[in-house]
């Protein structure tokens, strides 16, 4: 399959939510940071084929800024939420910097289309949205001393349930590493 058709595999795919334990409060929150990252394809596309940056300093700061506004409207920490989000940010930088090491050495794996990045920055934007709801909802357990067990299990999860390869799998678990605080 072209990566085309792939990404936009991957666009409506990252919509779909899957089925989890009513048991394991952080799945919410962790399976929408693997959606997010899988944003890093289609992103990684985009910027390939115009020739962009990978990082994006002014998509950051606005993305921090609306994530830390959007958790002290909700009563959660913006520090907190920002910090989560840097870690989400570099993970998805770091999915996107691959891709292009990978396409430099293989050229004809390269793309030759991509979706139009507002596609992307609208599901990142919803993502955003819904976990910064979770946050919020699950201080109590990211605050706790079974924090890190239940992102391990979270994790675990979500890695079964999304099918993630050992790329995404690394991703997800820096994207998550301060989740506990």
């Amino acid at each position: 399959m072209k990566l085309a058709a792939l990404l936009v595999v991957a666009l409506g795919m990252m919509s779909v939510p899957v089925t989890h334990a009513d048991d394991d409060p952080l799945f919410r929150l962790v399976d929408t940071a693997a959606q997010r990252l899988q944003t890093a394809d289609p992103v990684a596309a985009v910027k390939w084929i115009k020739g962009g940056s990978i990082e994006d300093p002014a998509r950051v700061d606005e993305v921090l800024a609306a994530v830390g506004s959007q958790a002290q409207n909700a009563g959660a920490d913006p520090v907190f939420a920002r910090k989560v989000f840097t870690d989400q940010i570099h993970a998805t930088e770091g999915i996107e910097y691959l891709r292009f090491s990978q396409w430099k050495f293989d050229p004809a794996a390269a793309p030759m289309t991509a979706p139009d990045l507002s596609q992307s920055r609208t599901a990142i934007d919803g993502f955003n949205r819904t976990m910064v709801a979770e946050l919020a909802a699950q201080q109590v357990v990211l605050r706790g001393p079974g924090c890190a067990t239940a992102v391990d299990a979270a994790r675990a999860q979500v890695t079964t349930s999304r099918q993630l390869d050992p790329l995404y799998q690394q991703a997800l678990a820096a994207a998550t590493k301060n989740y506990c605080g």
